[in-house]
């Protein structure tokens, strides 16, 4: 029924102690702990109960006097140690035994030393005494009302027990003054009685709403550690599951993390939509859970990365469970009727053998999921040190990289591309050059790929681009410049108009720039490379799709987009496959080129017959080290010079 719930927590608040309630429970334990705090406070109470009873029993000298003092003082010191002996905060003890150990105590105590204060008046001892006694019964039943007000019942039943025989001795007694201060007496009962109330009142409903605030600060922590898609652990909980299981684990034992990463997740929410890909999520972590041994963690990290921390005998049992987990994870699912494949790759590390603590283990397992990703996805690797030399190397490249740019170490190189039936260059294209002062040439191979991970390609790019069209301005107005771009440089914010800048500073027509572009660039991210093709070649730049062949060569890009110009790759020209059927899909490409009204460049022609094969084919444009190698701005100025000297570049037939 909606509703019953805070129906019964509010009637818990109201009587924490109902039958079967948990909270009550917990409640009740708190306030009878609380009879056992501060057990020096019994400690001097005793103290001062066994010298007063003693000295009453010593002033008066009444032989009745020494047998309860007698019995007062060992009650005394069994309250004591049983206050410091017996701890409240053992579970194995029950809470009614702690309850009846300290009533036994506390109730004999109040009722020998109230009946030897009662005695002190029966006798009509010295006033002195009798002040004593009775101050001392009094003092304590009041006192003991404040100090246990957590269980009402053992309070007021000390007051009572402390009081009552003085009540009664005083009537026995039956004077006006002792009659009266009897009746007195029985009024500070019900007074303590209200007080201790709302004491009690005030200290269970506390308890009570300090419960509830603990059980609601329990489960905010759950909620800010779990992840709301997949009901796994999130980073938060990830973290905390870590330092645990690190202080847990046995000496000996390894700790495996399993990093993983869906491979072109993306795709999934760009096609499907958010829904669908929460679902995709929500089945992986299902799968993650049912491959995962008892005692790991499994936890989303975030996006569509996963971790699974797990304990390992050895590298083969890890082994064989990052083969399991990944195996499991990636099968093909369905959703709504539609079969979905989701790769995945993944990185895994081992503690102490890659790691000694939480952080260098997550390093470890990071780097081996990037090369993971990097060697081809959808598979798994495990960390080496390589891996870390490696990643250091890269470092010092990004560093030296930026440096460079600023110090003018780059240079622009550029390399002709040929028409094939005059001669002629037609266009040139530009390569970055890189001498460092101290390691000297280092090869593009090396620092293009860093310059895109870490995202100095945008500058960079943006550089060469720069270069390139200043370079171009001062050349015929027959002669392009190509240059190729990074898909991170495409998506950069303002790329087109940082291009079209770079042009208007070097004064350079836009047609006579010709951009450079892969196949892999439109799988990644169609939109906003259709906004900045069209926004471009509106403005009159040119673009060729480049190393054609070699990726998806969907036709529909060259449909889609307005590319002037297809590159072949090298690999079916000088590659260690070229035969019969590299030299057919040539041709093809030149003949749908030649309909399309395209330009078909072969690239990496090294020899004469190379050149003649690839003319027969049907390619317009050649480019390889046949014709000549990159060069410095200043040469590629002689060799146009030298061809409109000689009005041709001689090719031999």
């Amino acid at each position: 029924m909606v509703g019953s719930k805070p129906a019964q927590s509010a009637a818990s608040l109201r009587n924490p102690f109902a039958r079967g309630d948990a909270l009550s429970e917990r409640v009740r334990r708190t306030l009878v702990r609380s009879l056992y705090t501060q057990p020096m406070s019994l400690a001097i109470g005793a103290v001062n109960g066994i010298v007063s009873s003693a000295i009453a029993a010593f002033v008066t000298g009444e032989d009745v006097l020494y047998p309860l003092c007698l019995l007062l003082s060992l009650i005394a010191v069994a309250r004591v140690t049983a206050a410091f002996g017996v701890s409240p905060e053992d579970e194995s003890t029950s809470t009614r035994k702690l309850e009846l150990i300290y009533e036994i105590g506390a109730f004999s105590y109040a009722f020998v030393l109230g009946t030897m204060a009662a005695i002190t008046v029966v006798l009509q001892a010295d006033v002195g005494v009798q002040a004593l006694m009775l101050a001392n019964a009094i003092g304590y039943g009041i006192g003991i009302c404040a100090r246990n007000a957590g269980r009402p019942a053992i309070a007021m039943g000390q007051l009572v027990l402390a009081c009552g025989p003085v009540m009664l001795g005083a009537v026995w007694v039956g004077s006006l003054a002792y009659v009266f201060m009897g009746l007195t007496m029985s009024l500070l009962i019900p007074a303590m009685g209200s007080i201790v109330a709302n004491l009690f009142g005030e200290l269970r409903d506390s308890i009570a709403a300090a419960e509830v605030s603990a059980d609601l600060a329990d489960k905010m922590q759950v909620l800010a550690r779990t992840d709301v898609v997949t009901g796994l652990a999130n980073r938060a909980g990830l973290n905390h599951a870590l330092v645990e299981t690190l202080l847990a684990l046995p000496d000996g034992q390894s700790l495996a993390m399993f990093w993983m990463d869906l491979d072109r997740f993306k795709e999934v929410n760009d096609l499907l939509g958010h829904p669908v890909g929460d679902r995709v999520l929500s089945e992986v972590a299902i799968r993650l859970r049912q491959s995962s041994p008892e005692g790991a963690t499994v936890a989303r990290f975030g996006g569509d990365e996963f971790i699974v921390l797990a304990p390992v005998a050895n590298r083969l049992e890890c082994e064989r469970l990052a083969a399991a987990i990944l195996e499991n994870a990636t099968r093909p699912l369905r959703i709504d009727g539609e079969r979905l494949e989701v790769p995945a790759s993944m990185g895994v590390a081992i503690l102490p053998e890659d790691g000694h603590d939480a952080d260098s283990l997550m390093q470890c397992a990071d780097l081996a999921l990037y090369h993971a990703k990097v060697g081809g996805r959808n598979q798994n690797r495990f960390f080496d040190k390589q891996m870390s030399r490696n990643l250091v190397r890269r470092r010092e490249i990004e560093a030296e990289l930026r440096a460079a740019i600023q110090r003018d170490e780059l240079s622009i190189f550029f390399q002709p591309i040929v028409d094939l039936e005059t001669g002629r260059i037609k266009t040139f294209e530009a390569l970055v050059r890189w001498f460092h002062p101290e390691k000297g040439e280092l090869k593009p191979d090396e620092f293009i790929p860093v310059a895109e991970e870490t995202g100095v390609i945008v500058t960079l790019g943006n550089w060469i681009t720069a270069q390139a069209a200043r370079a171009c301005a001062q050349w015929p107005a027959d002669v392009t410049i190509a240059v190729n771009l990074s898909p991170l440089q495409i998506k950069a914010p303002g790329a087109a108009l940082g291009i079209l800048a770079a042009l208007r500073d070097a004064g350079l027509d836009p047609a006579r720039l010709e951009l450079e572009v892969t196949e892999s660039l439109f799988l990644e991210d169609n939109h906003s490379t259709a906004t900045f093709i069209d926004e471009l070649a509106a403005a009159g730049v040119r673009f060729a799709l480049d190393d054609f062949g070699t990726g998806y060569s969907s036709l529909g890009y060259i449909n889609k987009f307005p590319f002037s110009k297809i590159k072949v790759d090298r690999s079916f020209v000088s590659g260690p496959n070229v035969g019969k059927k590299s030299e057919a899909i040539i041709r093809a490409v030149a003949e749908m080129g030649a309909q399309l009204d395209m330009e078909i460049v072969a690239e990496g022609l090294e020899t004469l017959d190379q050149v003649r094969a690839v003319r027969a084919a049907g390619c317009t444009l050649g480019q390889g080290f046949y014709f000549s190698r990159a060069v410095p701005d200043y040469l590629a100025a002689m060799l146009l010079a030298e061809e409109r000297d000689a009005n041709r570049l001689r090719i031999v037939a």
